[in-house]
């Protein structure tokens, strides 16, 4: 195994419950009140590829996702839902301080180094927003693949407080069997002093839609029984992934790093956190070929189209 590169759950795609639009040249992150599940690829202006799990579950729930059902992949709840106080690079997209509000991993001129964690609201690193608490949540949609995770990340204190608490209450009323119990995120949404009564949207993870808790548990318990007679080592999966976590300093590499930022962590002016993309323009066969033929010819210019000659 590769040291110092974090193993991390295999995402297949992403779910949020915001996005990040482009106005008067600059790219900002908005809000939303429903999911959206989209794939690990990008289309024109920077928009997420839609899932086909999210055509389904918005033709079900009348156009808009407000719950989504899930399972987790683990049983112990912080390989789950990793949450830290986190500080990312505006200039470069990189991540370069997390830590827990005692101690953090930090890189510095003299290379990575173990500090005191104050917390944001006192590190003069993190000031003017660029630490924030930052949780990933890894669930799998669907039975058909066990270790292949959709992945939910956010900075609001609402959603990190919630799913925190939610796992571990639902590990506890489980006997520690979470990753078998039927779950869902589910969109809450409250108002609060800061948003001025506006509604603001959190996620929550609960037990599915349509079950007791005693048959939730009971639906656990027996997946877990079938699991033991298949052979399905949960602790060893456990444990393969806390060391993959703990082989790497950060667990977002730079490219997810980039989405990050410029998703969570805009620039307190609303200015451009990372340098701003280049619009693709699409070029005609013959101006294709005409740039073809100049590299051909070091750059003359002189290629066979560049006189509007016959193609």
């Amino acid at each position: 195994m590769i040291k110092g590169f974090a193993i991390t759950p295999p995402v297949l795609g992403r779910i949020s419950i915001g996005k990040v639009v482009e106005r008067e040249g600059k790219r900002l992150p908005e809000k939303d009140d429903q999911f959206t599940i989209s794939t690990q690829v990008q289309i024109r202006g920077g928009i997420w590829l839609q899932h086909p799990m999210d055509e389904t579950l918005r033709k079900a729930q009348g156009d808009k996702i407000r719950s989504i059902p899930v399972r987790v992949m683990f049983d112990d709840p912080d390989l789950n839902f990793r949450a830290a106080y986190t500080a990312f690079d505006r200039r470069t997209g990189r991540q370069v301080c997390s830590g827990d509000g005692q101690t953090c991993q930090r890189l510095t001129p003299q290379g990575l180094e173990t500090l005191p964690c104050p917390t944001p609201q006192v590190c003069t690193f993190g000031a003017n927003g660029a630490c924030k608490p930052y949780g990933r949540l890894n669930v799998t949609l669907g039975d058909d693949d066990a270790t292949g995770s959709f992945v939910f990340r956010t900075t609001g204190y609402n959603s990190i407080r919630t799913i925190s608490a939610r796992l571990r209450y639902l590990s506890a009323l489980s006997g520690g069997k979470l990753s078998c119990l039927p779950l869902e995120l589910r969109l809450r949404g409250k108002s609060t002093v800061s948003s001025f009564g506006a509604p603001i949207y959190y996620v929550d993870v609960t037990l599915r839609s349509g079950l007791t808790t005693e048959e939730a548990l009971n639906q656990a318990a027996s997946l877990h029984a079938q699991r033991q007679s298949a052979g399905f080592d949960q602790a060893a999966l456990d444990d393969a992934a806390r060391r993959g976590f703990a082989n790497g300093f950060f667990t977002d590499t730079d490219e997810d790093a980039t989405a990050v930022l410029e998703e969570f962590y805009p620039a307190p002016d609303g200015q451009q956190t990372t340098a701003p993309r280049t619009p693709k323009t699409h070029r005609t066969l013959k101006e294709k070929l005409n740039a073809k033929a100049v590299g051909l010819n070091g750059g003359a210019g002189n290629g066979p189209l560049a006189s509007g000659g016959p193609s």
